[in-house]
């Protein structure tokens, strides 16, 4: 506890290497692109009403619109606005979406704080590292398992430290803002069943962001706490221990493992496709095959799609297009491209045209694949009417580390993203402003431009 809290503590001036810099500037315009394309989504637009009908004094953004609240309402709706959709990014390893949960709660804290670019980028980096090392410390893949939702619970921690970074906060005070996270922190896995995707977002991104954010500002307006949550019979690790259904006890020393020396920033994914994680890969493969044999949807018999037993189960005929495999796949095949349009338009889901090529179209659950994850392996089978088959297996899904984005690829992605909100002239100088952050001397410089 000691370690982890001075290392909190010093966070905003501890300088980060530059692949470090880098990666983070790809994840904060990342989420900043979740939460504006959010903003016109049925999640997006209820959490901005919510936010509105609560008031509160002006102090951070609401991304996407002109809403300006207090930092832990504006934590809470721009963190809704990030996982409005599934255009965020995600950390395999521990089974979480740490950019809409952590990127929401910096946002909203350097804005209060008025503090500047590098701050903001330490601090992101620093709830990474934070997020990712709770929901190992947890046993993440066998504790979700068992129903808990480690993307509601990692995450607020990893909000928090942001949070208490930001507020310039001592080694004693960071403990206290863990206390007060853990107090906070829940979560159960039932969100796979929301067809709304309103209380998914709230899960993923509003409720870290929301209670890391109430964390930092409780102790900042001289609220004390328990000063170490993480150990003694009663801790958070007491409370959430599985041992007995998992087979292994949590590890706390997991939290510093090392710490300061793998930035977790570089082992975690942003999407190319704003689409659902298991339909990730089975697009990249569908579209190497489109390219490669220039073919049309005419010419498709039939398609069989494999991925883990999780990722069908999660994909198989979904209601919502933007996790639905069989739509996304037709979309794919009929117009050689998927866009956030495309994925997101709910009437096309009833399209003659879809409706017959989803009918050609099977989805596996490969026990196989599953043995895989994290890794999210993806095959598709192609039987064309000419009596070709043709077969691609996608490994390493463009945007994950092992086949990461591009500076120019995620600056294509997110400007794209951003333009039918902002305007593009707005949408590229936001881009433009998070490569040169280290420049912005207030957070709230960047306001007039999430503004739309």
């Amino acid at each position: 506890m000691a370690e982890l809290a001075a290392y909190i503590a010093r966070a905003a001036r501890r300088a980060l290497p530059k692949p470090v810099v880098e990666a983070t500037k790809h994840h904060v315009l990342d989420t900043l692109a979740a939460m504006v394309s959010g903003a016109r989504l049925l999640p997006g637009k209820t959490a901005i009403a919510y936010a509105r009908s609560l008031g509160g004094s002006r102090e951070a953004t609401v991304a996407g619109s002109r809403l300006v609240t207090n930092a832990v309402n504006a934590a809470l709706a721009n963190g809704m606005l990030a996982h409005a959709d599934e255009t965020d990014d995600s950390h395999a390893a521990s089974l979480t979406h740490p950019g809409c949960g952590i990127v929401s709660a910096a946002l909203a804290m350097a804005e209060r704080e008025r503090r500047g670019g590098t701050a903001l980028l330490r601090a992101v980096a620093l709830g990474y590292d934070v997020c990712a090392r709770v929901s190992m410390a947890l046993r993440g893949e066998a504790f979700r398992a068992l129903g808990h939702s480690t993307h509601s619970m990692a995450p607020t921690f990893g909000a928090a430290a942001a949070g208490a970074a930001l507020a310039g906060m001592n080694a004693r005070q960071v403990r206290h803002v863990l206390s007060y996270a853990a107090q906070q922190a829940s979560g159960l896995s039932c969100y796979t069943s929301d067809v709304d995707h309103i209380e998914k977002a709230f899960d993923f991104g509003g409720l870290p962001a929301r209670n890391g954010v109430a964390a930092a500002t409780m102790v900042a307006a001289g609220c004390t706490a328990v000063e170490d949550v993480f150990s003694g019979e009663r801790s958070f690790f007491a409370a959430f221990d599985e041992s007995g259904r998992i087979g292994k006890a949590p590890d706390p020393g997991m939290l510093v493992r090392d710490l300061g020396t793998k930035h977790e920033i570089l082992h975690t994914n942003i999407k190319r496709w704003t689409v659902g994680s298991p339909v990730q890969a089975p697009l990249d493969s569908l579209q190497a095959l489109v390219k490669q044999e220039r073919i049309r949807a005419d010419d498709v018999e039939k398609l069989v799609v494999r991925v883990s037993t999780l990722g069908a189960n999660t994909t198989d005929n979904r209601d919502m297009p933007d996790i639905c495999m069989q739509y996304l796949c037709a979309v794919m095949l009929i117009d050689g491209i998927v866009t956030f349009e495309s994925a997101h338009d709910g009437s096309r889901m009833k399209d003659p045209t879809v409706a017959g090529m989803r009918r050609r179209i099977e989805l596996i659950g490969d026990e196989e694949l599953q043995k895989l994850l994290p890794e999210r392996h993806g095959i598709v089978e192609l039987t064309l009417k000419d009596g070709r088959r043709l077969r691609h297996h996608t490994c390493a899904v463009r945007g994950t580390v092992q086949n990461p984005m591009t500076r120019d690829d995620v600056d294509e992605k997110c400007f794209h993203l951003m333009a039918p909100t902002l305007g593009k002239r707005k949408a590229r100088a936001l881009c433009d402003a998070v490569w040169s952050i280290e420049r912005l001397g207030d957070a709230r410089r960047l306001r007039p431009l999430l503004q739309a």
